[in-house]
């Protein structure tokens, strides 16, 4: 199992008229927390992309306890529970400084090998890489 947390400060362009973090930006404070996580481990999306595969999003799931404000700093913890062969499933807790969970999430995301534009399975050397984190 691979867990990353990430901080965020959410900006004044990230709310709504309400004063409170726009829903959608949730989705986008993911793939921040996710980016991290990969290039944490090693493997950032410009390693997978040199082997001409992308992960598209296929599915997004976010779901809302509490509110988030302007200025808060947001403490975003991403998790991969199963070795990511076939699709990467990702989930999100996000909380604010006290602790508080705000916010859960989880995205699918697939993988494509941009030269023929069709799906694929991982490449073996990210495969390889991730390995070490699943072992029981």
């Amino acid at each position: 199992m691979i867990t990353h947390d990430t901080q965020i400060r959410v900006l004044y362009r990230d709310t709504d008229k309400m004063g409170v973090v726009y829903h959608a930006n949730y989705i986008v404070f993911y793939e921040a927390a996710r980016n991290e996580m990969f290039r944490t481990i090693g493997l950032p999306y410009t390693e997978l992309e040199k082997l001409n595969i992308v992960m598209p999003i296929v599915e997004v799931e976010s779901k809302y306890k509490a509110p988030a404000y302007y200025d808060d700093l947001l403490t975003v913890r991403a998790t991969i529970k199963e070795l990511p062969v076939v699709r990467a499933v990702v989930e999100y807790e996000v909380f604010n400084e006290a602790g508080q969970l705000l916010n859960t999430g989880k995205t699918v995301l697939g993988y494509v090998n941009t030269e023929r534009m069709r799906p694929c399975r991982a490449p073996q050397t990210f495969i390889d890489e991730l390995q070490q984190y699943f072992q029981d």
